[in-house]
């Protein structure tokens, strides 16, 4: 086999620590430091330097869901599902700043490009901005009507993308704090979602397996990548010789290179893939995640479009009929979902004629005569 070549994906370093399943990773911006959230209710900061020791954060009471870099690196961000935020100074000590505001578990975490605010995301279906230095909630952005799994600053800071349950992507000023559009393509819950490094387009992912990008100015579908093939927009952005199969599973998390030529997506499948947007072709498949298979030796650019593993491995076939029961299954708990924010919605609708009947009430007692 050929040796790889440098822009070739290649293990590069593998940390072990966290006592429990880990949930979520962030590189800061000088790639020096790796943070890392696990459900063991701790946050880990991996330094990429050989033999240096990792620091190991406690302070959350429950599983750690989320963390991010401030962009000078000298913060980190981290949402739970104990309903806070802290935010730490990856340092030795491991200060944190509890913040308050979420009724539900915190999904995502996210610092605007300067740094001076940050936004979450929660199963209470809100978005909430906070500011940074002045360690305060800011406002709630309140138009989802099911749990919101992410959310993003754009990279100028003017917009915020978030993503739900609701099965809609929602693009949001943060000055005027209005929803400015909704995209409503998902077959399934969404559950990522990123903002292309120039800004002018966003990716989501989705529980029904796919992947797609729109631009944020016409709010155009470009480019939709589906569980068995793959559709585009206009002829001048078609995809071609893209594999027929993206991912077989639910997309959980998706990332663009900083060189907004590649976007990055990881799947229940067991795989990370490396999709290449300018040419419209499947890169690499990892299959680094999966036990029984080693981290992958890549190979040369000519076998692009190749599995990339160490060693051959039997495929796994799934029957038909476990499948479709999975399918509907999953079909029959989202129309639950579905009824359960619906009960919610006329519950508080109850309560708050039942609030307004007893102020009535109360105003017709006062008014009696005694």
């Amino acid at each position: 086999m050929a040796a790889p070549c440098p822009e070739d994906p290649s293990l590069e370093r593998h940390f072990k620590g966290h006592r429990d399943a880990v949930t979520c990773v962030d590189f800061s911006l000088n790639t020096k430091q790796l943070a890392s959230g696990s459900m063991d209710s701790c946050l880990m900061v991996w330094h990429m330097k050989p033999q240096s020791r990792a620091y190991r954060f406690a302070g959350h009471k429950d599983a750690v869901t989320c963390v991010n870099f401030s962009p000078s690196g000298h913060l980190l961000a981290s949402g739970s599902r104990d309903k806070t935020v802290r935010i730490w100074i990856p340092n030795v000590k491991g200060e944190s700043t509890v913040f308050r505001a979420h009724t539900a578990t915190v999904r995502s975490v996210h610092f605007c490009s300067d740094g001076q605010s940050f936004v979450t995301a929660s199963d209470d279906k809100t978005v909430k901005v906070w500011s940074t230095h002045r360690q305060k909630f800011l406002f709630s952005l309140s138009q989802h009507i099911n749990w919101v799994r992410c959310a993003r600053f754009s990279p100028d800071g003017r917009l915020i993308v978030s993503a739900s349950d609701d099965k809609t992507v929602k693009l949001w000023d943060k000055t005027s704090r209005e929803c400015v559009h909704s995209y409503c393509e998902h077959g399934g819950f969404v559950t990522s979602v990123d903002f292309h490094p120039s800004g002018t387009c966003i990716a989501a992912a989705g529980m029904d397996n796919t992947v797609k990008v729109w631009d944020v100015r016409t709010h155009r579908l470009l480019q939709h990548y589906q569980r068995s093939s793959c559709i585009s927009g206009p002829p001048s952005q078609r995809l071609t010789d893209v594999p027929p199969l993206v991912h077989s599973a639910a997309v959980n998390a998706l990332s663009f290179h900083p060189s907004g030529n590649y976007l990055l997506t990881a799947s229940s499948d067991s795989t990370l893939k490396i999709l290449d947007l300018m040419e419209g072709r499947l890169l690499y498949t990892l299959h680094g995640h999966q036990p029984e298979v080693d981290f992958p030796v890549p190979p040369g650019r000519g076998r692009s479009q190749e599995s990339v593993q160490s060693q051959p491995q039997e495929p796994i076939s799934v029957p038909q009929t476990l499948t479709s029961t999975l399918e509907h299954i999953v079909g029959q708990l989202d129309v639950l979902t579905q009824t359960v924010s619906i009960l919610e919605q006329r519950l508080t609708l109850t309560e708050d004629k039942l609030k307004q009947c007893l102020e009535t009430q109360q105003l017709i007692m006062q008014r009696m005569p005694p």
